[in-house]
């Protein structure tokens, strides 16, 4: 069998759900710019998308495998589809949380789909690895291209004119939805139970594992940090250092670039040196970069922007915090899944997928609400948090690992392969 076009969609799924997803930060600044509402209303707009992708989720893994990976994925095209449309003709800040919580419906359909068919159309661990890093990795470049594609639509005349971005991706939806439907998807596949009730039980068993109990959390406490940074770097860029709104966006693919780049760094180092120096080195780096660059912001006064040789250094430097957390979700990510039966790989991944949501939606909440209570130069302080209990969770992760190998209950572990 060709799987050719099932990858095919499958790339082209991620690319178009990482435009949407990642363009929640430009859309906070719209709506703020736009639609007038304030900064913890704003914030709103990722608990529409990441409570909607907890929710689905937590339940959706352990009763996709009896629906279809297939099918599931065209209900979602279907709905993210609609989500487009509503938005192009509704233009209002509630056309903007319709649009998220469709976007997030669809996507944790998405998401536990992708990740439980690479397991299936894949002959053998190397071809796994690789297809889910290549994925991953296109995910990236969809939401550098959400950066890029955005501004483009913007006009001085006609103010409605970024709109129009939601045609081109519902079209670019549609040609997804038929290469999905016209291809052919007959691998037989484990259920995990016996009964849809059952599959969600041997789901919630998974979290009596220590190991993705300490997985949660991580995932958790990083999506937390990555999200609310991600969400508000444009609104940094506008309000803290006085960048224009099209600026401000621009300067936001530098994080983009950043945290492909530390990806592709970290898989070559992963071959030389220890997973837990690696990650423990960028949660440093990234912890070094919020004490000693932040502080720069502080009362920086507005100048004219007339070309991106007058944007302040800082708006340069603070966003290749990116490059410092970019190993961090793939190689936690590949450590777990790589300890777990592949039966259990669509519910693992509805868990993480949930975590991760709720996460988001904390961390930009809580972004938001610092931006209007203590300002925006000082909001970013909050991932110093995070980024401690990050470090607990892999002192844990590698006592759990050395236990594991000793007890010869787990394989010898490779960390070249996952994503965000």
């Amino acid at each position: 069998m060709s799987n050719t076009r099932i990858k095919l969609s499958l790339y082209l799924n991620y690319f178009v759900f990482a435009i949407l997803l990642n363009s929640v930060g430009i859309l906070i600044q719209k709506s703020i710019n736009t639609y007038h509402v304030d900064e913890l209303k704003a914030s709103s707009l990722e608990a529409f998308k990441d409570l909607s992708i907890a929710f689905v989720s937590f339940f959706v893994g352990s009763f996709l495998p009896r629906l279809g990976y297939k099918k599931g994925m065209l209900i979602a095209l279907a709905l993210v589809f609609v989500g487009c449309i509503s938005m192009y003709y509704g233009n209002s800040f509630t056309s903007v949380r319709v649009l998220f919580a469709c976007v997030g419906i669809s996507f944790a359909v998405i998401k536990v789909s992708v990740y439980s068919m690479i397991g299936l159309i894949t002959k053998d661990d190397k071809e796994h690895k690789s297809l889910l890093t290549s994925i991953e990795s296109f995910f990236m470049i969809g939401i550098a291209a959400g950066f890029v594609v955005f501004p483009l639509f913007y006009s001085d005349t006609n103010p409605d004119a970024w709109l129009r971005i939601y045609l081109l991706l519902a079209v670019l939806i549609a040609v997804s939805f038929i290469i999905l439907l016209i291809s052919d998807f007959n691998v037989k596949y484990e259920i995990p139970g016996t009964s849809i009730a059952s599959d969600f039980t041997e789901m919630i068993k998974l979290l009596k594992r220590p190991l993705v109990l300490v997985f949660a959390i991580a995932a958790f406490m990083y999506v937390m940090m990555e999200q609310g940074i991600m969400s508000w770097l444009p609104t940094f860029n506008e309000k803290v250092l006085h960048l224009p709104e099209k600026t401000s966006v621009y300067m936001a693919i530098i994080l983009m670039l950043s945290i492909a780049a530390g990806r592709y760094v970290s898989s070559l180092l992963v071959k030389r040196v220890h997973w837990l120096a690696i990650l423990m080195g960028c949660l440093m780096g990234a912890a070094l970069m919020v004490l000693f660059v932040l502080p720069q912001t502080q009362n920086l006064p507005p100048k004219e922007i007339a070309s991106l040789k007058d944007v302040p250094v800082i708006a340069y430097v603070f966003p290749l915090i990116g490059f410092f957390l970019a190993p961090i979700y793939p190689l936690v990510n590949s450590f777990v899944l790589s300890a777990t039966e592949k039966i259990f790989h669509s519910p693992m991944a509805s868990l993480l997928v949930f975590f991760s949501a709720i996460g988001g939606t904390l961390g930009s909440r809580l972004v938001g609400y610092l931006f209007k209570s203590i300002g925006g130069a000082k909001a970013f302080y909050f991932s110093l948090i995070p980024m401690a209990v990050l470090m607990i969770c892999l002192f844990f992760f590698y006592k759990m690992q050395k236990q594991a190998k000793n007890n010869n209950e787990l394989p010898d572990f490779d960390f070249k392969g996952g994503g965000h």
